[in-house]
Formats: structure tokens, C-alpha cells, sequence
């Protein structure tokens, strides 16, 4: 399993960040890879990448929502992977974003990649991407602010 922990700040107050975080169907705007997301329900999301020349198809599951706080996600087929994103208030006008991803390279190419820190440099490029995107007001006001509640460990 490969991991992958990166921040960035972005000047947006908290709900801003979270908001258009929470609006994946603009992913492919500032994600490298990510040809579309389609939203299915409140918790259930369905994803075609294309990253290195690989083409994938998966579908995810939203397991902690917070509004202004974090998502939480898991794949549920196709491709092995799982992540959480977190917001933290450094002022009304700036918030600290951070991704940390858990992932299973599948083939020689995404083993390479992650062995040489690929997915570190994928991940920080996309941050930067979104700081951009979200603090030119290129993205939609709006977002889902539901919360989930991840199942009991009893």
C-alpha cells in the first residue's frame, strides 16, 4: 500500500474550501488524471481516470462528512484506494487543506511511480491547482454540507 500526506493553504475562509471541495464533479478542472466524476447520491460517487496512458473506472464511497472539517472516502471496486481530506481555520480568510491518500499500485507503471515519489509530486500539483482554482472564483458557490457518520466499530 502506498501513502501519500500533503497540505497546502489556501486564501479562502474554511466554508469556501470545503465547499468546492465537496462539488466533485469539478474535480477534472484541477485534478491531473480525473476525466469525470458522477455523483450518484449523497455518499456514492463514480470516477474515470486516466493517469500515465492507464485508463480507470471505479466507484467510491463517502464514509465521513463533516461540513468544514473532512470527507472521508473508499473505493468499493475496481481500484484499491482510500483518503480523507481535512480543513483547518488558520483565519477568517485563509484555510490549511490536506490529502492524505492510502493506495494499491496495480502494474509495473504505478509501481514505478510510486517507487520514485510520483504520487507525491501528483498530489502536491493538484493542490496547487485547486488553490488556484478556488481562489480565482472560478469554482461555484455551493456544496454538499451533509454529514456522515462513519459506522460503529463495536
Amino acid at each position: 500500500m502506498t501513502s501519500v500526506t500533503k497540505s497546502i493553504d489556501v486564501d479562502v475562509p474554511v466554508r469556501k474550501a470545503y465547499d468546492q471541495w465537496t462539488q466533485f464533479e469539478s474535480f477534472p478542472k484541477f485534478m491531473g488524471g480525473v476525466e469525470s466524476i458522477t455523483h450518484h447520491d449523497a455518499t456514492h460517487t463514480h470516477w474515470n481516470t486516466k493517469v500515465g496512458g492507464v485508463e480507470r473506472e471505479f466507484d467510491a464511497e463517502i464514509t465521513e462528512q463533516h461540513p468544514d472539517e473532512r470527507v472521508a472516502w473508499k473505493s468499493t471496486d475496481g481500484t484499491t484506494h482510500a483518503g480523507v481530506v481535512t480543513f483547518h481555520r488558520l483565519s477568517d480568510a485563509e484555510t490549511r487543506v490536506t490529502v492524505q491518500l492510502d493506495w494499491q499500485p496495480d502494474g509495473i507503471v504505478e509501481k514505478v511511480g510510486a517507487a520514485v515519489g510520483m504520487d507525491d509530486h501528483q498530489v502536491m500539483a493538484d493542490l496547487e491547482r485547486f488553490k488556484d482554482f478556488v481562489e480565482t472564483e472560478h469554482g461555484q458557490p455551493g456544496g454538499w454540507r451533509g454529514d456522515v457518520t462513519p459506522p460503529s466499530t463495536n
